[in-house]
């Protein structure tokens, strides 16, 4: 109920007007087009009073089965936050319902995460994971042909990565590494978690011989959204669980970060 009152906030409705004339030559395609009109004038207004409308919206209902609670365990969630932050309901209800089941899924995700144990499975992964990824390549994203990678080249997803593969690609300690494909996932109360990468060092040159790696642009709590940081604890639990004590989890932001943990 806390969380709710310090971050509940509902954007009021927005209107954009736009005033024009139609042009003199319009024609048939124009108008199919939305080009029948020269627009001169565009107003954006905000409407923060309560709106009238004919939908009635089950509030009970909506978050009981989008926060997959009972309406009783709700109704006592919403008596508990301030009346000021439980009216913003009545100028805009969609957005209510939509931040309040985020919000609460949250901070269950948070005491589910706390109370959370993973056993080990004889399952593995064959090898075709890293080809079994169907998705349209973006070509650009491809950097130059590496040497220590499982391919030749990788698909990189931010300019973090970008640097933190040339980097990897020309350390003297790192003997192979991998972008983990999708397919490779780690289950989550909140969904399932892809770290970002395995990286495998020369045994007695670093304590960790095998480091798998989530790369962020900013370790800041901040900048993290609360279910992201839910996903790295269960991965942190996970791997601390199942693995030997040569292998490590953890969350670098550079290259440089990632060596001050294994060595």
């Amino acid at each position: 109920m806390a969380e709710l009152d310090k971050e509940l906030r509902v954007s009021p409705l927005q209107y954009t007007i736009q005033r024009g004339d139609q042009v003199d030559d319009a024609t048939y395609d124009d108008v199919n087009a939305g080009a029948a009109f020269k627009i001169k004038e565009t107003a954006t207004e905000l409407n923060k009073a309560s709106i009238h409308s004919f939908v009635n919206y089950d509030l009970l209902g909506n978050l009981a089965e989008q926060c997959k609670l009972t309406r009783k365990t709700v109704a006592m969630i919403l008596q508990g936050i301030n009346k000021v932050v439980f009216d913003q309901f009545k100028t805009n209800p969609e957005d209510f319902i939509a931040t309040s089941s985020r919000l609460i899924n949250e901070q269950k995700a948070t005491i589910i995460v706390e109370h959370l144990s993973y056993d080990t499975l004889a399952e593995t992964y064959d090898t075709d994971i890293f080809t079994q990824d169907k998705r349209p390549v973006d070509l650009t994203k491809i950097g130059d042909k590496l040497n220590k990678h499982v391919y030749d080249y990788v698909l990189t997803d931010s300019a973090i990565e970008q640097a933190f593969v040339k980097e990897l690609d020309t350390s003297a300690e790192v003997v192979v590494y991998a972008k983990l494909p999708h397919g490779f996932s780690i289950p989550t109360p909140v969904g399932d978690y892809n770290p970002d990468w395995a990286i495998s060092f020369k045994a007695g040159v670093v304590k960790r011989v095998y480091f798998v790696a989530e790369t962020k642009g900013s370790l800041s709590s901040l900048d993290l959204r609360k279910i992201e940081e839910c996903k790295i604890a269960c991965a942190k639990k996970f791997f601390a669980n199942r693995m030997s004590e040569h292998v490590k989890y953890d969350v670098v932001d550079n290259y440089g970060q990632l060596m001050s943990l294994v060595k």
